[in-house]
């Protein structure tokens, strides 16, 4: 007796595509997948009726405790839910990491309604030297240094060990550290000022604006660097929530060096769909900035030619009053982790013809293998259930007070995307459905903490 039943459903399947079939799910795990037509007996049924079948998102950069600290797992994973994100992957940042994890696991533990992991947010010597210890004791195989807040950028947040030796040895504790990647945050912050100061004086308080304070190429500078020195240890690297075109240029031309270590390229949501003259104004600021629309199609350049491997939200949930200000001052990053598949679907498949699978990879396929989760990522005999039903037809209009976050805004609130989930399973378990929260997933939120070493 199976525990559950997906009936008339188009699954996707790893190197078939949509396929028309019947699968089976036993304590948390897909246990069958059978042709279309076959009973299997279940305790529950679920006819699909002919609507696709996707193994769950997973979100491989989410800022969960940015917002609040205390509630952010609860409300931020109900988003995720929503949209058809079924694990992800937040930052972990303290002075001393040996301290602190613990009790932000089990927080997380008490709140989240889908799976989790951490990246740890390496910000001082003390991170390098405990790098081997931490990674062990709490299953954490990826990090992330933040070239963006070297010098006085560093100071004014408390940082300051952030330098380039900082990146150099914490590349090379990485390299030491088997299936460990590095993460890093390119851009050149000690160029920006001497960029923005002008823009400022000159009045300028417009999106585009802040693109210019912090062009590609200093993006692209900060890649080469990364890249170089990486290449010199043997760490593999992930460039993270990459923008544009010249960076994944750099990306391209180190890949090809003889014998260089893996290097992996993420980019977000925002830079495949929104770009520097977006009405969202400052909604849609972050760091990086978003670009012109070239570099919108740089990135989808490179999630059709294998060149971005990852895709991630960059997921910050604060509220709309920090945003209501000047370019200048308004706060960084926006919530985003449960549109990444409407947006997906919607921009990728339905409008430029981006194939489904291609979608499918970046989105959840490549982190499992890349972050080290080995029962996620596909709709596989022996993976965890984490599926996602989607009426790729339905059209919804993003209103921030449906999503379940923290944030009440979105840079994307008023859009009609065409593409959206009806029912999400967290390991067989429906946790949203037809654009809510399930009272049983509301009550026990269920979401495992995901340990990757």
């Amino acid at each position: 007796m199976l525990d559950l039943v997906l009936t008339n459903a188009r699954l996707m399947l790893p190197g078939h595509g949509l396929t028309d079939g019947v699968l089976g799910v036993r304590d948390g795990r897909i246990a069958v997948i059978a042709a279309h037509g076959e009973t299997l007996a279940a305790r529950e049924t679920v006819d699909c009726e002919g609507r696709w079948v996707l193994p769950g998102l997973i979100d491989p950069h989410v800022h969960f405790g940015f917002g609040s600290p205390e509630t952010d797992f609860l409300t931020e994973s109900r988003f995720a839910a929503l949209g058809g994100t079924t694990s992800v992957l937040s930052f972990h940042r303290s002075a001393d990491i040996r301290d602190s994890a613990d009790a932000a696991r089990d927080r997380a533990l008490a709140q989240s309604c889908v799976d989790f992991g951490f990246h740890f947010g390496i910000t001082s010597q003390l991170h390098v030297d405990t790098l081997a210890e931490i990674s062990e004791r709490f299953g954490v195989s990826s990090y992330k240094l933040y070239m963006m807040y070297k010098g006085a950028a560093g100071l004014s947040k408390g940082f300051t060990d952030i330098d380039d030796g900082l990146l150099y040895s914490a590349l090379k504790a990485t390299a030491a550290i088997p299936g460990a990647i590095m993460g890093v945050h390119c851009e050149n912050v000690e160029v920006i000022p001497v960029l923005r100061e002008p823009l400022r004086a000159a009045g300028r308080d417009d999106l585009a604006a802040w693109n210019e304070q912090s062009p590609d190429f200093l993006e692209a500078e900060n890649v080469h660097r990364v890249c170089y020195f990486a290449n010199k240890v043997g760490a593999a690297v992930n460039i993270v929530h990459l923008s544009s075109r010249e960076a994944l240029a750099e990306a391209r031309r180190h890949r090809r060096t003889k014998g260089a270590p893996p290097i992996y390229v993420e980019t977000c949501p925002h830079y495949l769909f929104l770009n520097d003259q977006s009405p969202a104004g400052t909604y849609a600021k972050v760091n990086p900035p978003v670009r012109g629309q070239d570099d919108v199609e740089a990135m989808w350049e490179g999630v059709l030619d294998g060149s971005i491997t990852t895709i991630g939200t960059d997921h910050v949930p604060r509220k709309r009053v920090t945003k209501d200000k000047d370019i200048w001052t308004a706060s960084n990053g926006f919530p985003g982790t449960g549109l990444m598949l409407p947006i997906l679907l919607h921009e990728g498949y339905h409008r430029r013809g981006v194939p489904l699978e291609t979608l499918i990879n970046v989105a959840a396929g490549n982190s499992a293998d890349i972050y080290r989760m080995p029962s996620k990522g596909s709709i596989t005999v022996g993976k965890d259930a984490d599926l996602v039903i989607v009426d790729p037809d339905l059209e919804r209009t993003v209103d921030p007070a449906t999503l379940e976050s923290h944030s009440d805004y979105s840079p994307y609130e008023g859009m009609t995307l065409k593409g959206w989930p009806v029912r999400t399973f967290v390991r067989g378990r429906t946790v949203a459905l037809d654009g809510r929260i399930t009272d049983e997933a509301t009550a026990t939120p269920g979401g495992r903490y995901l340990h990757r070493i």
